[in-house]
């Protein structure tokens, strides 16, 4: 075999998995609940949810049923045929939200592509087709796509990968976002944003930044793109972010926890846009197969459930205080907290792998982002118990730092 030959300079040394990821030096076994263990059985409290995927924690009671049961009818049919949990799924989330109709996807990224397709789409049919560009903010991330990178601008995900392709216009993440204006030509079909970014540093929209998106859109006649991908399903104690505001999107992308760890994304829109997408417009093989709406379905049913966001409400409050705290107490450490809801994050005085690593060593799971930001983005199931056991990990991991951090030393005379 090719990579157990060293015989060669000319033989390929490449892994069998394509070299992508700079991963951590741990397998994931199994999982129960808000715990994850390795292949060695060490125990990891998981406040990352596989990127805020597992909101509902690991192998669920509830979702496990439902593949179970969905895996002994049909695994797969294709779009060719009517798809019961289809519809059932996509008028769930029509009667939970601003939508009219939802296209299933299998990932964030595709979700994002369909929603710029439906923006182009729309402007063309009602005799705008110079409409095509998209706003979007500077730090933002919708997917690793040729046309999501190019949305997102950043050098790091389109280097190598040029040239770019065209239709994108980057601003910056304003404190005031009737900048944005600034921005918007007779070319502009849509601005599209993340209500809390993700990927950018955990970074949330005002209801009055959000109310100013919403009225330059209505002014200019263009369509507003809400990606919640990340801070969708419950993450922000709603089932989507925009919830908490007055506002509603002309189109929505949701993915990760909409599936609870099962391959899953939907684009939700309003008839007005969604009835520019006609037969053959889009499509997608796998997308809305019966063993993910089967999870989907689930996954609604536990989140509509009452009391369930008033639970996540609760630990998010205990969370945040916690958190607080600990920034009092090292604020060498700790410069701030950010967030909304049970999607939080600590933007530390160290690089984030540095803070990741000690994570790692004392059993917690956590996620990096830009803006020098750890991600916390724990299962929306913890209880009170859990809060006070990661608390306690991320002050020994606060002090171990604290240790390391390079004293001031007072001036020679």
């Amino acid at each position: 075999m090719k990579n157990s030959r060293n015989d060669s300079q000319e033989e390929s040394i490449i892994p069998p998995v394509l070299p992508t990821y700079a991963r951590m030096d741990i397998a994931i076994d199994h999982g129960k609940g808000v715990y994850a263990y390795d292949q060695d059985g060490r125990e990891y409290l998981d406040f990352g949810c596989g990127i805020g995927v597992n909101n509902l924690g690991f192998c669920h009671p509830e979702l496990v049923r439902a593949i179970t049961e969905q895996a002994t009818k049909v695994w797969h049919t294709s779009n060719i045929y009517r798809i019961p949990g289809q519809e059932r799924l996509a008028k769930r989330l029509v009667d939970n939200t601003f939508a009219d109709t939802v296209f299933f996807t299998n990932s964030g990224a595709e979700a994002v592509e369909c929603a710029m397709k439906m923006a182009r789409k729309y402007h063309y049919e009602n005799e705008s087709p110079e409409r095509y560009r998209i706003i979007t903010f500077e730090g933002c991330f919708h997917g690793r796509t040729l046309a999501t990178i190019a949305a997102s601008g950043q050098e790091k995900l389109t280097h190598g990968f040029g040239p770019m392709m065209d239709g994108f216009d980057q601003v910056p993440f304003h404190r005031d976002m009737t900048r944005v204006e600034e921005a918007i030509t007779h070319e502009t079909a849509a601005i599209m944003i993340e209500p809390v970014m993700g990927e950018g540093g955990i970074k949330p929209v005002s209801s009055d930044n959000m109310r100013i998106l919403r009225e330059l859109c209505d002014k200019h006649g263009i369509l507003l793109i809400f990606d919640e991908i990340q801070c969708g399903m419950g993450r922000t104690e709603r089932l989507f972010a925009y919830q908490h505001s007055p506002v509603s999107p002309d189109i929505l992308c949701a993915a990760k926890g909409i599936g609870g760890g099962f391959p899953l994304g939907a684009c939700l829109a309003t008839e007005r846009v969604g009835r520019a997408m006609t037969t053959g417009s889009h499509g997608s093989t796998y997308g809305g197969n019966p063993m993910a709406m089967a999870v989907g379905n689930r996954v609604l049913d536990i989140m509509l459930a009452d009391g369930f966001f008033d639970q996540v409400e609760k630990m998010s409050y205990d969370l945040r205080k916690g958190l607080l705290t600990l920034r009092g107490k090292f604020p060498d450490v700790i410069e701030l907290v950010r967030g909304v809801g049970l999607m939080l994050g600590l933007k530390v005085t160290v690089d984030p792998p540095v803070f990741v690593a000690k994570a790692l060593q004392h059993g917690l799971l956590v996620v990096r982002a830009a803006d020098n930001m750890i991600r916390l983005l724990p299962p929306l199931i913890i209880e009170k118990k859990h809060i006070d056991e990661a608390i306690g990990k991320l002050e020994k991991i606060c002090a171990e730092i604290e240790k390391e951090l390079p004293k001031n030393l007072p001036d020679s005379e």
